[in-house]
C-alpha cells in the first residue's frame, strides 16, 4: 500500500517537474496560505530541490534569492510552516502551499507579510463579523463558565453539568428534526441556533475547542 502511494507521488511529482515553468535561474513562486483562516501569509521561491525537501518533510523549504540558499522557514525562529497541501495553478508557473503556521509567518512581527494596504474597501463588507460569529460566542460561553454571572441560563447549564447539557443537546436535536418538517425557514434557522448555541456549551464542557473541530472539518472536504 505505501508502495503504491509512493510511486503515484512520485509519478505526479516527475509530472509536476516536467511542466513546472521555472524561471531562467530555475525558481518558481510559490504563496502560502494559512489552512485554516485563509490568510495569505507570504510569497516566497522555490526550487527543484527545495520542492523535493518540503514533499519529504512535509516542512515548507523556500530558496532564499539573497542568499543563493535553501532555507526552512522558521529553522531559528521556530516559526515552522507544516505543509498540508501543496497545489500549482493552470499555467504550471505559481505553487500553492497550504501550512499550518506556528508562530507568526512575518519576520516584522506580524502573522502575514501583507499586513500593509495600498486600498481596503472591507469596511463595507460584513464577512469578518459573520466568520468570526462562532469564534465570539464560544468565547463568551467560555467566558460565562470560568467567571459565571447570576441569572445566566449558560452558567445554568454549566451548574447543572454535563447530563443536562446532553439532555438540552438531544431536545434542541429534535427539534430542528420537527422543524425541517414545517414549511417555516425561519424556525429552522431558530431551531438549529439553538443547536448549535447548547452544542458549544458542550463543547467547551468537554474541552474540545473550534479550532479542533475545524481541523477535523477540513479533512472531509474532498
Amino acid at each position: 500500500m505505501n508502495d503504491k502511494c509512493n510511486n503515484v507521488c512520485s509519478e505526479k511529482f516527475e509530472e509536476f517537474i516536467k511542466n513546472v515553468k521555472f524561471d531562467d535561474k530555475g525558481l518558481v513562486p510559490a504563496v502560502i496560505q494559512d489552512v485554516i483562516s485563509k490568510d495569505v501569509l507570504m510569497l516566497a521561491y522555490m526550487n527543484e530541490e527545495s520542492i523535493k525537501k518540503t514533499l519529504k518533510d512535509k516542512i515548507a523549504c523556500y530558496f532564499s534569492r539573497s542568499r543563493q540558499e535553501l532555507w526552512v522557514k522558521g529553522e531559528t525562529s521556530g516559526n515552522i510552516q507544516k505543509v498540508v497541501k501543496i497545489s500549482y495553478d493552470c499555467d504550471v508557473d505559481t505553487i500553492l502551499l497550504l501550512v499550518e503556521q506556528t508562530g507568526v509567518a512575518c519576520h516584522t512581527g506580524n502573522y502575514s507579510c501583507f499586513y500593509r494596504n495600498l486600498f481596503d474597501d472591507t469596511d463595507k463588507i460584513d464577512f469578518e463579523v459573520q466568520k468570526n460569529t462562532l469564534k465570539e460566542l464560544y468565547d463568551l460561553i467560555n467566558e460565562r463558565k470560568n467567571n459565571p454571572i447570576e441569572g445566566s441560563y449558560t452558567n445554568y447549564l454549566f451548574d447543572k453539568g454535563l447530563d443536562k447539557i446532553l439532555k438540552k443537546v438531544g431536545e434542541e436535536s429534535s427539534e430542528v428534526i420537527i422543524a425541517s418538517k414545517n414549511e417555516d425557514k425561519s424556525e429552522l434557522i431558530y431551531e438549529i441556533s439553538d443547536l448549535v448555541y447548547h452544542t458549544l456549551v458542550l463543547m467547551i464542557e468537554k474541552g474540545v475547542e473550534i479550532d479542533e473541530i475545524k481541523k477535523e472539518l477540513i479533512k472531509r472536504r474532498k
